[in-house]
């Protein structure tokens, strides 16, 4: 989607996504710490206008933005320094719209003013990372909603071409042509997963959406991309209910240790 721009200097994009759920339930999901951290990054939010928005990227890495409206549960706005030296500052906006049949419609909007097209890549950058989130987010509203959530996300970069990098991570869960709908399950020595295909993905795609059975109920999101000379291979699994954080706990090294080993770092 193209950035759009206005006379007053403001530059936006947008993207939405119709979810299951009232707009108290959604807000939950979008408007509170343990709720964003269900789909999203590990994140805290101080619920009031002044407050700080705090989202976990990493070891030691963390993201701070300010919360400069705050109305829910409709519209919550956050502004960030500039992703960049020099970068002007990057406001988001959250709104929650009612529909009927009990569902919602999230729309997430960010905007800076700028009086040139050097910050266009950051707000098109920005957009391009939500689909694979916002497909969480749904599938969290719709069967998991209100449960409590552990995470564990892996990264690794290999110099392996992404068309390899794709045919092993296919090949490990048991996903090679499997459209949507269908069962999946890890094969021999590798971490146990096991469910249903929610998206199927492509090569060169981190879009991969999983609804998991084992081994505990959640959600998985992986895939791989190239960057430069290398490729960036992702894992995130969602877990939820009482189990959760015991489920995150028992996987987190096993995961990082067939990463490692089935891509090795550059």
């Amino acid at each position: 989607m193209s950035v759009k721009k206005e006379a007053s200097g403001r530059r936006s994009v947008a993207i939405e996504v119709e979810v299951p759920g009232t707009p108290e339930e959604v807000w939950q999901a979008i408007g509170t710490g343990a709720g964003v951290s269900s789909w999203f990054m590990p994140t805290d939010i101080e619920e009031r206008v002044g407050g700080e928005i705090k989202v976990g990227l990493g070891p030691e890495r963390q993201a701070v933005a300010r919360v400069i409206e705050w109305d829910p549960p409709r519209r919550l706005v956050g502004e960030a320094p500039g992703m960049a030296p020099g970068a002007p500052p990057m406001a988001t906006e959250w709104i929650v719209e009612a529909r009927a049949g009990g569902t919602c419609v999230v729309r997430v909007v960010h905007s800076l003013f700028a009086a040139t097209d050097d910050w266009d890549e950051q707000l098109s950058g920005t957009e391009s990372g939500w689909p694979g989130f916002l497909r969480v987010l749904r599938l969290y509203l719709e069967k998991f909603k209100g449960q409590p959530a552990a995470t564990v996300q892996v990264m690794t970069l290999t110099r392996l071409p992404v068309a390899d990098v794709w045919d092993r991570l296919v090949g490990a869960f048991g996903l090679a042509g499997k459209p949507a709908g269908a069962r999946f399950e890890s094969a021999e020595g590798v971490p146990a997963l096991s469910g249903e295909v929610r998206r199927p993905g492509a090569p060169g795609d981190e879009q991969v959406l999983l609804l998991l059975d084992g081994p505990g109920p959640g959600v998985a999101r992986f895939g791989t991309r190239a960057m430069g000379a290398v490729a960036v291979v992702l894992a995130t699994l969602y877990f939820y209910g009482d189990a959760a954080a015991a489920t995150a706990a028992r996987e987190d090294a096993p995961w990082r240790a067939w990463m490692s080993q089935t891509f090795l770092p550059p």
